[in-house]
């Protein structure tokens, strides 16, 4: 019996208790990956906005889809908690294969028409409390700078590893509101510069843009028939590119799912294919 792509390889994603970060955790342990999940939601402590979700519920998932899931309760935001986070890693397992950013705090407090400031997704920019931007940036490109400086050192000593932010590419136009729109275009340029010094290490960084992901805030928010796709789809894009021995072809690259879905053969949750999206039309 052949065994799973990515068996013995260790992974962390961040921001995995719901979303698209669990949908890349669930999607790695399918593969047979060991995976630490993070984040700030956790059965033992607080959880985000009160909801149900948890890294402890993500860790199952992995558990269930063929992995080892780890649960780690971490703030994405705070320099010593994702430090913290790495050390324990390093400890318990001597090495991380793949990482992947999946923390976004962007659309806390939205209803699926208004956030709590009053203001909805594309309200022009001369009519958006200023700080609100500084909310997005910190759970968004900070998040994202935080856990990349944290493990590289780990990556470059071994000479090896793939670090993944989910985001949004930004290539084709203003993505409609000017936070959104700022922040995905910090990540990807984040991502670019990240690459160019890593590269020579034998450390991958690159960005994966999914579509209309069909996650709990969507469906809560009544926009699921809107939705191209679900969790999984880009978690099995990074399963691919984790198993891809010549994954560094995409360093410094925001790879659309479905793209990647073409290049390497793999299906939604329900066996389907779905097309690179489009957010203009």
């Amino acid at each position: 019996m052949t065994e799973p792509a990515l068996s013995g390889r260790v992974c962390l994603v961040a921001g995995a208790s719901r979303g698209v970060g669990r949908g890349v955790a669930r999607a790695l342990g399918e593969a047979g990956a060991t995976v630490i999940v993070s984040g700030r939601s956790s059965e033992a402590g607080p959880r985000t906005e009160q909801r149900l979700e948890s890294i402890e519920d993500a860790a199952r998932e992995v558990e269930a889809a063929g992995g080892s899931g780890h649960p780690y309760r971490c703030d994405h935001t705070s320099e010593r908690e994702v430090d913290q986070l790495t050390a324990w890693a390093l400890r318990r397992f001597g090495r991380l294969d793949c990482v992947v950013c999946a923390v976004w705090g962007g659309n806390e407090g939205y209803d699926g028409e208004r956030y709590r400031d009053g203001s909805g997704f594309g309200t022009p920019f001369w009519r958006r409390p200023a700080a609100r931007f500084g909310t997005v940036h910190e759970s968004g490109v900070y998040a994202q700078l935080l856990l990349a400086r944290s493990v590289a050192p780990a990556m470059v000593r071994l000479g090896a590893g793939l670090f993944v932010t989910l985001g949004f590419d930004t290539q084709e136009g203003y993505l409609g509101d000017v936070f959104y729109d700022l922040a995905k275009a910090a990540a990807n340029r984040l991502t670019l510069a990240m690459a160019a010094e890593l590269s020579p290490h034998g450390v991958t960084a690159l960005g994966l843009s999914p579509g209309h992901v069909l996650t709990e805030r969507v469906r809560e928010a009544g926009l699921a028939d809107l939705a191209t796709e679900t969790p999984l789809y880009a978690g099995r894009a990074v399963a691919a590119l984790a198993a891809d021995p010549q994954v560094a072809r995409h360093a410094g690259q925001v790879l659309a799912v479905a793209d990647l879905a073409r290049l390497y053969g793999f299906t939604d949750a329900d066996g389907s294919r779905p097309g690179r999206f489009a957010l203009h039309g």
